[in-house]
């Protein structure tokens, strides 16, 4: 059974776990992205009280593997708390809390170290506070942020294969699936890193290309 055939016969199966994937993706970006920019803003105006805090939590979960605080949450968490939860909005949750700690990390170094000459500057010529967020200080923090933010949603992108070991029929738990069935594993799986590669390849081209085009060292020299 070569490519174009597992990729007919098991076509229906194979775009249902893509949907999850993707339905996934988009859970976990949204609210990584929304919720880590406000806390990041808010860990950088308020350092002892919601920075700190937030830097903690981010160092905890840097020192632990992903699949281990997805497992900790799909069963001694559930378990301690006596509830049982869909293991989809489980995943979702886990990679959420990973990606919106990551991007608020993200956020917070860049909005600390912004060059304060910038801010200076506009305020000798006379530039309103609101000015100078929307006309300086904002437009030269997404410079800085946005290919750093990409590359965290690619690797976000790529843990959801994590989640098929807590049963979420993702792409990755669905290539199994027919892999048991038909036994192909050179054809499946590279069907599978075709996927990846397809999605991850372009984004990590756009954001070196963003670094390259619009990313510069605004320090003083």
């Amino acid at each position: 059974m070569n490519f174009l055939q597992i990729i007919q016969q098991y076509s229906q199966p194979m775009l249902g776990g893509l949907l999850v994937t993707l339905k996934l993706c988009a859970v976990v970006w949204i609210s990584g992205i929304v919720i880590g920019s406000t806390l990041g803003t808010l860990g950088a105006s308020f350092r002892r009280s919601v920075g700190g805090p937030s830097k903690v939590i981010s160092v905890i979960l840097a020192g632990m593997p992903v699949l281990v605080f997805l497992f900790w949450m799909h069963y001694p968490l559930q378990a301690f708390l006596k509830v049982v939860v869909d293991p989809f909005l489980t995943a979702a949750l886990t990679l959420s809390i990973i990606n919106i700690f990551l991007v608020a990390d993200q956020v917070r170094n860049a909005i600390t170290d912004f060059p304060r000459q910038y801010l200076d500057a506009a305020r000798v010529c006379g530039m309103k506070a609101n000015d100078t967020l929307f006309h300086i200080q904002l437009p030269l923090l997404l410079r800085q942020l946005i290919p750093g933010l990409l590359l965290i949603q690619i690797t976000v992108f790529q843990m959801t294969i994590f989640a098929s070991m807590i049963s979420v029929d993702e792409i990755f738990r669905v290539a199994q699936r027919v892999n048991s069935l038909i036994y192909r594993p050179v054809e499946i799986y590279t069907l599978l890193a075709f996927f990846f590669i397809a999605v991850c390849v372009p984004l990590n081209l756009f954001a070196h290309w963003l670094r390259v085009r619009f990313t510069r060292d605004h320090s003083e020299r």
